[in-house]
């Protein structure tokens, strides 16, 4: 059934998702339609529609555009994904040093994912200079704001020490957070601690969370760690990872499960 709106100018950002999830191709027109009355949250979400293509052709040049258009006229979260299409070059071409003035401009106005996205930068010394001391701070403070992907990231720094007085207490408290709050990654770490203390019910159950939800990037480098890890039943998980893996990605997926495959009838052979 379509959608029929007459005053696309007052309808929230929520209301324009809801209406996406129901009819994504009647509510990206409805969508485009707010988005030129000038309703700035529409601006926003026409911007991330056209770069998912969600119910419209995809079009990471225009999203560029109509982030440009909605961050100008003071929505943070468009100047963060700005921010993104500069450091990915999506819709244009790679541009670090526009990409940290974007996401300063953001995290200025409070915005936790431009925090996690700048902390990004400076602790990899892209665009900026690297600073693993700010880039700590800035994922503490997005992480104490409830961002999920920052608890896991503050875990990290405080696990290895990195700009941080190490503490084990402190790390696995933040990778909980993050697996409760629905990180992937934050998840498989939250996992990792349950099972060095032996909890592995309680571990198989989040590495299932975190492989349901887990992008093509880190279910590459979760298997990897699956198949050494101490525990058989973790192992056996690691099948699973390839094979999602293969559902996502391209050959070398492929080629990967393969190889996983080879060697797990070479190691039943052997005994």
């Amino acid at each position: 059934m379509g959608i029929t709106l007459t005053r696309t100018e007052t309808l929230s950002s929520k209301e324009l998702r809801e209406r996406l999830a129901m009819d994504p191709r009647q509510a990206a027109r409805t969508i485009l339609a707010a988005a030129r009355d000038g309703a700035l949250e529409a601006q926003t979400l026409l911007g991330q529609i056209l770069l998912d293509g969600n119910g419209i052709e995809r079009d990471p040049a225009l999203a560029r555009t109509w982030f440009r258009i909605a961050a100008e006229r003071g929505d943070a979260m468009a100047r963060n994904m700005l921010g993104r299409c500069l450091e990915q070059g999506w819709g244009g071409e790679v541009d670090l040093e526009g990409a940290a003035r974007e996401y300063r401009l953001a995290l200025e106005a409070g915005l936790d994912w431009a925090m996690y996205n700048y902390a990004g930068l400076l602790a990899t010394g892209r665009g900026v200079a690297r600073d693993q001391h700010r880039a700590f701070a800035l994922y503490l403070q997005a992480a104490e704001l409830g961002h999920a992907k920052s608890m896991n990231l503050a875990g990290r720094y405080f696990e290895e020490g990195i700009a941080v007085e190490p503490s084990l207490e402190r790390a696995r408290d933040w990778y909980r957070r993050s697996a409760l709050a629905g990180d992937f990654r934050g998840q498989f770490s939250h996992a990792a601690v349950l099972a060095e203390e032996g909890q592995l019910d309680d571990a198989l159950h989040w590495l299932h969370q975190a492989l349901d939800g887990g992008n093509l990037n880190f279910l590459r480098a979760s298997r990897a760690r699956l198949t050494r890890a101490p525990h058989p039943s973790l192992r056996a998980l690691a099948a699973a990872y390839y094979q999602r893996a293969v559902e996502l990605g391209d050959d070398s997926d492929r080629q990967a499960l393969e190889a996983y495959q080879s060697s797990e009838r070479a190691t039943n052979v052997s005994f």
